[in-house]
């Protein structure tokens, strides 16, 4: 998986590419622990995940919670394979979608 962080001030952006699962959630998760006490906001650009498993489900959860006192996680870009797993983990009414 790729991750591609753009930081504008205090909004962060992270664009991943390929697979979110057991093997890559990880890496995500270290990257955000080192840049998510700068930002505001959070933002997750989906377009590039081909897969999402429930690894990488909980790396989205632990952003949202710990952005939550903050301006929050929105998520955008999402493909219509990502988006079905969304609506059937119920993550669709957690997440700020656009």
């Amino acid at each position: 998986m790729k991750i591609i962080k753009i930081q504008d001030g205090t909004n962060l952006t992270v664009k991943l590419e390929g697979r979110l699962d057991t093997t890559t959630a990880p890496s995500l998760e270290t990257e955000l622990n080192s840049c998510i006490p700068d930002a505001e906001t959070l933002t997750f650009d989906l377009g590039g995940i081909e897969y999402i498993s429930s690894a990488g489900l909980r790396v989205l959860l632990y952003a949202q919670k710990k952005m939550r006192q903050k301006g929050g996680v929105k998520v955008k870009n999402v493909t219509n394979e990502v988006m079905e797993i969304f609506d059937v983990t119920g993550f669709s009414d957690i997440l700020d979608i656009e």
